[in-house]
């Protein structure tokens, strides 16, 4: 008699919390509903509403996978209700599928979102090349700076970086808000899931796009001295854009190179590269979002 295989290991309990965030209640055949988490913002993280959006979308699309989204953040959502995800199945071509994704919280829409499916192709290939930066294996954990904070820091920022996370971030150089002055509007962060996951690249592509909004529309305040989240500085996502090049697993370490090529209006604009351990670019992100000066009293 063969031994009963051992049962795997269970997954981290924060990363387990965000895939059941990401699996969605199917209401009805083009009607989805996804549960809200308070991350410490003041309202529903951006990246939440992202993910659920594209797996709602994805849900009805087969044999074909993302490779780009377009989402406007309307409203602010609030982390206490659950959001219904509307999918309009807007074109089934030859090679590519367009949705079209309406979130709605009490009664209103809050979040726009397109997406692009097309089934696997070979063709022409290049890509840009990897930043030169140290190895993850070099740098601190993101959360470990929170010890070298000044004691007159937000509590807010001291929080965020405290507060655990299902995934790790590992800057490859000394964060913005312990460098006090004007900066480059450059940075880059490795990243990765705290476990490992399933290999289903729905998921994986659902959990980057959650991942892929921290650490960019903040990258728009470097040239001013004036780090996020601060009393001085009301921010907020107004568009979220992102195209996925090639296969990918959040589980292992990825890079997030980001700069900000513009800032006007009251409004910031960043974008991201995605790089996979081996240098591959896996995939481009896009941001524009509110970046309004406060006169404090």
């Amino acid at each position: 008699m063969n031994p009963e295989p051992m049962n795997p290991e269970p997954m981290n309990k924060l990363l387990a919390d965000l895939v059941k965030l990401l699996t969605l209640e199917r209401l009805e055949l083009n009607l989805f509903r996804g549960e809200s988490c308070d991350i410490g913002s003041p309202q529903v993280f951006g990246g939440q509403v992202l993910g659920q959006a594209l797996v709602a979308a994805s849900a009805t699309v087969e044999r074909r996978m993302v490779h780009s989204l377009h989402a406007y953040f309307l409203v602010r959502g609030d982390f206490n209700a659950p959001i219904v995800y509307e999918v309009d199945r807007a074109r089934d071509g030859r090679h590519f599928s367009m949705r079209r994704v309406v979130a709605i919280q009490h009664g209103e829409p809050i979040f726009n979102l397109s997406a692009s499916f097309q089934s696997a192709e070979a063709g022409l290939e290049h890509q840009a090349a990897m930043p030169d930066v140290p190895p993850p294996e070099a740098l601190a954990d993101l959360a470990t700076y929170a010890g070298r904070l000044p004691a007159d820091v937000s509590p807010r920022l001291r929080g965020m970086l405290e507060q655990p996370r299902p995934f790790e971030f590992r800057p490859t150089a000394t964060p913005y808000f312990l460098q006090p002055g004007a900066l480059s509007p450059h940075k880059s962060v490795w990243f990765r899931a705290v476990d490992r996951l399933p290999d289903d690249e729905v998921l994986h592509r659902g959990l980057l796009a959650y991942a892929s909004d921290f650490n960019l529309l903040d990258t728009a305040t470097l040239p001013h001295g004036i780090y996020f989240p601060s009393a001085k500085l009301i921010m907020a996502s107004i568009d979220h854009a992102m195209w996925f090049h090639r296969a990918l697993r959040i589980d292992e370490w990825l890079l997030y190179a980001t700069d900000s090529p513009s800032a006007s209006g009251a409004r910031g604009f960043s974008r991201g590269s995605i790089f996979a351990r081996d240098g591959r670019l896996v995939a481009s992100t896009a941001q524009e979002g509110l970046m309004r000066k406060v006169t404090l009293p």
